[in-house]
């Protein structure tokens, strides 16, 4: 068994055929990011068969209609063999099926929040396709929970507590998220400035937080 077989999973080792046989779609629209999909064959191997038309009614045999760029990949990393299913449609069919496999990606989305969350309870972001920058940006893109209705009095308490405790500001860290006062809010935005001015920057300053004692005067939280 060839090293490329190996990464070929058992169930789909009876579909695996000599890359060098397999030639690519000859006018496929897509552009894709080889270096992810290497990525991810390293990691994963492969993990579900690409398409192959056999020819026989176009003249281009064992043409790639969905995966070309899978393919790609394996051919950089040196695998000699990639799992395959086959069809023998014409011309236009050929072409329906490349469209529309790119297709249905660019029209799907995402739950921003949801995909924040998996992402960081993952150990590693190894074969996902993200780094931490992104999905920093995501957890950076994700908003808060529409705010909901305190329990009220009828003196109208519960309303400022709305407003006090869910307009006002969060914390963040990862993908956890807590609400904080309009006071906390001043109380934090008075030690950040004094740790700026101190410190000529903001760098440390959530390690200052955690690990230093502070006390708010009336002054600082607008009391």
């Amino acid at each position: 068994m060839s090293t490329a077989a190996r990464r070929i999973p058992e169930s789909l080792a009876a579909l695996a055929v000599p890359l060098a046989d397999l030639s690519h779609y000859y006018r496929n629209p897509r552009t894709g990011d080889i270096d992810a999909i290497a990525k991810s064959l390293t990691a994963h191997g492969q993990y579900k068969p690409i398409v192959v038309n056999r020819g026989t009614i176009t003249g281009r045999p064992n043409e790639i209609l969905a995966g070309n760029h899978t393919a790609k990949a394996a051919r950089i990393l040196g695998w000699e063999e990639i799992a395959v299913t086959w069809l023998d449609v014409d011309e236009d069919t050929a072409t329906k099926i490349v469209i529309v496999d790119n297709r249905t990606s660019d029209l799907a989305g995402y739950d921003t929040q949801l995909l924040a969350d998996i992402l960081t309870d993952l150990p590693d972001l190894a074969g996902t396709g993200y780094d931490q920058a992104q999905v920093d940006d995501l957890l950076d893109d994700t908003s808060l929970p529409a705010p909901i209705e305190l329990p009220t009095d009828g003196a109208g308490t519960g309303a400022a507590a709305t407003v006090d405790y869910l307009q006002w500001g969060y914390l963040q860290w990862s993908s956890t998220r807590v609400r904080i006062t309009q006071n906390e809010v001043e109380f934090l935005n008075s030690l950040y400035r004094r740790f700026v001015d101190e410190h000529d920057s903001d760098l440390g300053f959530g390690w200052h937080v955690l690990n230093e004692e502070h006390h708010a005067s009336e002054d600082e939280v607008g009391q």
